[in-house]
């Protein structure tokens, strides 16, 4: 069983993401006003149509393509020296550092903690219609699944199979798959909650809402 607490504890102790920048491709790098220690933005607006901080310009044969943070953060990294430099496909260019949200605590602890049954190939998912019905009335948490259930009709390619749950028995805690969006192989479609682990889950999450504090 795996101990949620000590997960949440160890997420405290070092509670961001690190993100490096490399150059896409060859070509002259050059960094702007950005320095140590700025803090950054990702795409924003309501269709994310303005995109984040500039971290540097990447320039060849006169195509300058920008590099921009995809989410907030600081920079805690950046490699001015090679400013009006050429450099190669894949070399660093800085370090942004992201402090974890609540949403994204809570993602990295229910990943660990439940069972995730992952799509078997990319294609669009959609519940079989009396399980659909259901999480529709009552939400998902309302279902239990068991070793060979009908649970997913898989549709690719104008043909349509139905796939079964492999795994121990439990509530669906999370659904992970958009309606009528591809999924790719070996992504989450939903975590499976044993359970004589709910109640503990359950108290580690309303920790996580009630105490973590999200930095700006």
């Amino acid at each position: 069983m795996l101990d949620v607490t000590s997960l949440l504890e160890e997420i405290k102790a070092s509670p961001f993401e690190e993100q490096e920048i490399v150059a896409p491709h060859t070509g002259v790098v050059t960094f702007g006003s950005l320095k140590l220690g700025d803090k950054v933005i990702g795409p924003n607006g309501t269709w994310k149509e303005r995109p984040g901080t500039l971290i540097a310009t990447i320039t060849r044969e006169r195509n300058p393509k920008p590099l921009n943070a995809v989410q907030k953060g600081e920079v805690c990294a950046i490699h001015s020296e090679l400013e009006g430099t050429y450099v190669q496909a894949g070399t660093p260019l800085a370090t942004i550092r992201h402090f974890l949200s609540k949403d994204e605590v809570l993602r990295i602890l229910l990943k660990q903690a439940l069972n995730l049954f992952v799509a078997p190939e990319r294609a669009k998912y959609y519940f079989v219609p009396q399980i659909d019905t259901k999480i529709k009335v009552s939400g998902c948490r309302s279902v239990s699944v068991y070793e060979g259930m009908e649970l997913f009709i898989v549709s690719r390619m104008k043909r349509e199979m139905p796939l079964y749950y492999t795994g121990p028995d439990g509530l669906i805690y999370t659904v992970y798959f958009e309606h009528n969006e591809n999924v790719d192989v070996g992504s989450p479609l939903i975590g499976v909650c044993p359970p004589d682990q709910l109640q503990q889950i359950e108290e580690v999450v309303l920790k996580v809402q009630t105490e973590w504090q999200e930095q700006e």
